[in-house]
C-alpha cells in the first residue's frame, strides 16, 4: 500500500515537473504563432490583391521595435469610424484581409491592421509587454492623423486580439470610443488548462486547485482583470461553437464588464466557431456591429454644428 501511494505521489510530482518544463520552455510558442505550418512569415497577399486602397505604415514602438501596419480606407476622404484591428495569435494580418474587406464595405469604415512584433513584416519577438507597447504605438499614430475623425476610433479584437484591445482601451479612455470583443478568453492562465487539461489543477485564474504554476506564465493576458475597468461601450460577439476558447469565457467577461458598465451588449451566434463567427453570423453579425456603432459612435453632424456656430455668431 505504501509503495502504491509513493508511486502515485511520484507520478503526480512528475506531472507537475513536466508541466513546469513545458511552460518554461515552450509557452511563447504556444501563445504566439506568427508562422502557420507550411507557410512563411511573409504576407501571402496584400490589400491591393483585393483592390483595396491602402497605405503601408511603419511605426516605432516605445522600446524602439520597428512595426508594420496596413491602413485601409474605404475611400480617400472617408470620415466614418476607424477600426483598430487586433488579430488572433496565429498567422498574420494578410490572413484576415477577406474579413476586413467585407468589414469596410458593410460598416463604411477605415481599418488599421497592426502586425504585432515578430509577426508579418514587424521586427522583434512577441511578448505581452511588447505587444502592449505595439498597440499603444498604433493608437498614438491614429490619434495624430488629420485624415480621419479621431473621435471615432474603435478597437476590434478577436481571441488574443481581444486581450490586447481590452488593455489598450482601459489605458486610453479619451482616445478610444468603443471596444468590440470576439471569442476572447478570460486569461491565458485559464486557457492553459483548456489546451493542456492536466494543468487545470495547478494553473488558472478560475482554477479550484492550488494554482502553483501561475507565476511561471510570462504572458498571462488576464482580460478578466481588465474588462471591469473599461468605461467605454463594449460589444461582445460570441460564437457558441467555438472549438478553441470555451464560450463560457465570453460570458464571464460580459458579466464582469456589465457589473460596472451599463454600455455593454452581448450577442451570441449559435453556429459560430472560433475563426468563422463573422461568416456563420452572416447579415446578423454585421448588422449587430453596425447598429452598435450607430448608437455609440455616431457620425458628427458637421452641417448642423456649423449652422449652430453661425447662429451664435449672428446673435
Amino acid at each position: 500500500m505504501v509503495s502504491y501511494v509513493s508511486a502515485l505521489l511520484y507520478g503526480m510530482g512528475g506531472i507537475v515537473v513536466a508541466g513546469m518544463a513545458l511552460l518554461v520552455a515552450f509557452q511563447e510558442k504556444l501563445v504566439y504563432v506568427p508562422v502557420l505550418p507550411g507557410l512563411t512569415k511573409s504576407y501571402a497577399l496584400t490589400p491591393a490583391r483585393l483592390r483595396l486602397s491602402y497605405e503601408d505604415v511603419w511605426l516605432r514602438s516605445s522600446d524602439g521595435v520597428r512595426l508594420h501596419a496596413w491602413f485601409i480606407k474605404l475611400f480617400p476622404e472617408c470620415r466614418g469610424p476607424t477600426i483598430l484591428f487586433f488579430q488572433e495569435n496565429a498567422g498574420n494580418i494578410a490572413h484576415r484581409l477577406e474579413m476586413v474587406r467585407i468589414m469596410i464595405q458593410r460598416l463604411n469604415c477605415n481599418v488599421f491592421m497592426l502586425s504585432y512584433r515578430g509577426y508579418g513584416a514587424s521586427d522583434g519577438y512577441p511578448s505581452q509587454h511588447g505587444i502592449t507597447r505595439d498597440a499603444q504605438a498604433a493608437l498614438d499614430h491614429l490619434s495624430q492623423r488629420t485624415d480621419i475623425d479621431t473621435s471615432r476610433i474603435v478597437v476590434f479584437g478577436r481571441s488574443l486580439g481581444g486581450a490586447v484591445g481590452a488593455v489598450l482601451t482601459k489605458n486610453n479612455p479619451d482616445k478610444i470610443a468603443a471596444l468590440l470583443l470576439e471569442n476572447t478568453f478570460t486569461s491565458i492562465l485559464d486557457m492553459a488548462g483548456v489546451l493542456l487539461p492536466f494543468l487545470k489543477w495547478f494553473i488558472g485564474k478560475s482554477s479550484k486547485g492550488p494554482r502553483i504554476l501561475n507565476f511561471l506564465v510570462r504572458s498571462p493576458w488576464s482580460t478578466i482583470d481588465v474588462i471591469g475597468q473599461i468605461k467605454q461601450p463594449i460589444l461582445f460577439l460570441s460564437g457558441l461553437q467555438d472549438e478553441m476558447v470555451p464560450p463560457v469565457h465570453m460570458q464571464l467577461l460580459y458579466a464582469k464588464a456589465a457589473a460596472h458598465n451599463r454600455q455593454c451588449l452581448f450577442v451570441d451566434f449559435p453556429t459560430g466557431m472560433h475563426m468563422d463567427t463573422w461568416v456563420a453570423g452572416g447579415d446578423h453579425y454585421w448588422k449587430t456591429i453596425q447598429l452598435f456603432l450607430e448608437e455609440h459612435v455616431p457620425e458628427k453632424k458637421e452641417n448642423e454644428s456649423s449652422r449652430n456656430r453661425n447662429d451664435f455668431e449672428v446673435r
